[in-house]
């Protein structure tokens, strides 16, 4: 039996953004949650503190020259493919996925996180920094890309409709975008492990944080359980929530699955992956396929199914 070990209330105040967008912004993914539009609010000191309102989003360039690599998945709406994004903003469509484009020329700060519209018609990705780029029927609805946070965006989520997005940051501040609902956040509070991911729960319109260390934090959503109390091999770095809010999984790096009111299908990468994969190369992100099957992916674009998930395709 497991308990969450903190719960923290968030104190910041609202700041409505000025004007409207003056430009379409044409990207995709960035971590945290997922967006469309033209009318967001910017919280103060949920994320880091805003110290600028403006809505143009900042220009990316990934400087170093370091190599990509996988950071996302997402699954399409019925489970017949399933899109891959990198860091560097490139998007590889397999199965039923369909491309509709990848971020266009260099980013100054690396993509973390993936969204899908509801009918899987578009993407949208995330920067380290909260910059959102839209494709396909996914509009732009607001981001962080011009403001200074505290702690980088790791994660987002798009609202049932696609109507809005969230995204939340690593010291659990949460950022609202659309018609996507501020439920609350663990900004200001003193975590023990930073957060590393969200999940959206359709049946209430609210949401959980995950934490490294398998802590759950529930907003407007009911707890399930965590791993917040007992030790784990290697850190958690994502979650996946069923399709009606009945329950949540989480991955470990090693590919550790942690299942709670949901059924167990089996870690990853299972029996019979690729040796070479196994030890060297961490997992970074799970999807889900219904109830009773999912996907991870580890950093070199290797994917691994469970249960009734079917496997269409690494990356490259």
């Amino acid at each position: 039996m497991f308990w969450i070990t903190s719960v923290g209330r968030d104190m910041s105040r609202w700041i409505e953004g000025p004007g409207t967008f003056l430009r379409r912004l044409r990207a995709v993914i960035v971590v945290a949650i997922v967006g469309l539009g033209a009318s967001g609010v910017a919280p103060t000191g949920a994320g880091g503190a805003v110290t600028s309102t403006s809505r143009a989003e900042a220009s990316f360039s990934i400087s170093g020259g370091q190599p990509a690599t996988f950071v996302s998945m997402v699954a399409t709406p019925d489970g017949g493919g399933y899109w891959l994004a990198k860091s560097d903003g490139t998007v590889e469509p397999f199965g039923d996925a369909v491309n509709f484009g990848s971020v266009s020329g260099p980013l100054n700060k690396t993509i973390v996180d993936m969204a899908s519209t509801p009918d899987g018609g578009g993407y949208w990705l995330l920067g380290a920094y909260g910059g959102v780029f839209s494709f396909g029927d996914a509009h732009f609805y607001g981001s962080t890309g011009n403001i200074t946070l505290n702690k980088p965006v790791v994660g987002m989520a798009a609202t049932p409709d696609g109507g809005g997005y969230w995204f939340v940051a690593s010291d659990g501040g949460i950022f609202s975008f659309g018609d996507a609902h501020f439920n609350g956040s663990m900004g200001g509070s003193s975590l023990r492990q930073p957060v590393v991911g969200m999940a959206l729960d359709p049946a209430t319109g609210g949401y959980w944080l995950v934490a490294s260390d398998g802590g759950i934090f529930s907003f407007n959503a009911p707890f399930w359980g965590s791993t917040g109390n007992i030790s784990l091999n290697k850190p958690i770095v994502g979650m996946q929530a069923a399709p009606d809010g009945s329950g949540y999984r989480f991955v470990a790096s090693d590919g550790g699955v942690f299942c709670f009111n949901l059924p167990f299908e089996g870690s990853l990468p299972q029996a019979g992956a690729p040796p070479m994969y196994l030890n060297t190369a961490p997992i970074v992100a799970l999807a889900a396929f219904g109830i009773n099957g999912y996907w991870s992916l580890n950093n070199q674009g290797i994917v691994y199914s469970a249960g009734n998930a079917g496997f269409f395709g690494n990356g490259s």
